[in-house]
């Protein structure tokens, strides 16, 4: 006699007895549940926290940038790659950048699975939590040594760009829809600013 299949309730209730409660998450179990999730979710010490689903003007926003990126560095032997794609800050500290790049393509820091570093990484502001990206991303990136670090605020239409000196972010902009944003890691790229936030409105 067939023994009868689990049902999805109590499926559902061994997963949650048997979840690590916040504080106590390890990176094993983090990588586990974004293997198996098609949400947004982040890890810091021992804690995952799920982000909100993107927009339609967000995501426009962020392949705009992504197209122009890509062309600029793809020319030049790098890589560009949107979210969700995890790169370790740290041992014990994950997170999702909307965009990451590197400028070398074989760099040993692009893994398959997550990567473990990146030349600039890109965040759009989500109205959700706007400290996420301004406060909280800034420490973990500069934690990380990412020389560049790009914060789009749709809500004012402004670009930050911010550079790595001596393991502290230095502020370049915020630049706004009359000006261009422009890198200091990458030749060449200067971003037309109203470009960007125009790309996220509806036709």
């Amino acid at each position: 006699m067939t023994k009868a299949a689990t049902s999805q309730q109590a499926a559902d209730a061994i997963l949650l007895a048997a979840r690590p409660p916040q504080g106590c998450w390890r990176e094993h179990d983090y990588l586990w549940l974004t293997d198996h999730c098609n949400r947004l979710v982040e890890f810091a010490d021992g804690c995952i926290e799920e982000l909100p689903l993107p927009t339609d003007s967000h995501q426009s926003v962020l392949l705009f940038l992504y197209r122009l990126f890509d062309q600029l560095v793809r020319a030049e032997g790098g890589v560009v790659l949107v979210a969700p794609l995890r790169l370790r800050v740290r041992e014990g500290k994950f997170r999702e950048p909307d965009l990451m790049l590197l400028r070398d393509a074989s760099d040993s820091r692009r893994q398959d699975r997550y990567w473990l570093g990146a030349d600039l990484v890109v965040e759009v502001v989500s109205p959700d939590d706007p400290d996420r990206d301004y406060r909280e991303k800034r420490a973990d990136y500069a934690e990380a040594g990412i020389p560049e670090y790009w914060i789009v605020d749709p809500r004012y239409s402004s670009i930050t760009v911010l550079t790595l000196d001596a393991g502290r972010y230095r502020d370049n902009g915020p630049f706004h829809p009359d000006e261009v944003a422009v890198s200091a890691t990458l030749d060449r790229l200067v971003v037309a600013v109203a470009e960007v936030f125009e790309a996220g409105r509806p036709a």
